[in-house]
């Protein structure tokens, strides 16, 4: 009977371990791969200024989402016109004025663009009487190999070390027993 306790013990002492989420997400995605810790996980951006403009721009959600700010001042350009080049295509921004941002959803440089690699970019912007030429890198990094091997190593030397412990238990059980029998 103190045997069967054990084993029970030693099964509810192994359960967590087995049923724990480990390092994926709720989609099945990596938390610990290096494309998380390399990035925190961040869209690919682009950033780049001149002498009148400064731009960000990151790429996420189906768009090339870019605000604009005035070098000097930082005050945000919400009027204008914006276009960007990447090789031979060419896009217009349409600009939301409930973010201040401009927004590029055109398929064609998307599909592009999402290709890992480094992107030159050419931003033509006009403001007003102003314009200017805007250039700038996307760097899109490859995503991380899929490892599914299965538990991490820690979690199999956890598991011995418990299935040795309750082996270890039975077996000085069973000698007391056979102790008290003679």
């Amino acid at each position: 009977m103190k045997l069967l306790s054990l084993m029970l013990v030693a099964m509810l002492a192994i359960a967590p371990v087995h049923a724990s989420p480990g390092a994926h997400g709720p989609n099945g995605e990596h938390l610990d791969g290096p494309a998380a810790a390399a990035n925190g996980g961040a869209a690919p951006r682009v950033e780049t200024f001149s002498e009148a403009f400064e731009l960000v721009g990151q790429l996420s959600g189906g768009e090339l989402s870019v605000l604009i700010d005035r070098y000097e001042t930082n005050e945000p350009v919400l009027k204008g016109q914006l276009e960007v080049q990447y090789k031979n295509l060419k896009a217009k921004a349409t600009f939301h004025a409930d973010m201040g941002d401009f927004s590029f959803d055109d398929a064609r440089l998307l599909k592009a663009l999402s290709a890992p690699g480094k992107h030159a970019l050419l931003f033509t912007l006009v403001a007003g009487e102003e314009s200017d030429l805007l250039e700038g890198t996307l760097v899109v990094a490859a995503p991380a190999p899929h490892d599914d091997h299965g538990a991490p190593a820690w979690r199999w030397w956890l598991g011995g070390a418990l299935l040795a412990t309750i082996l270890l238990a039975a077996v000085i059980v069973r000698t007391r027993a056979q102790r008290k029998d003679k």
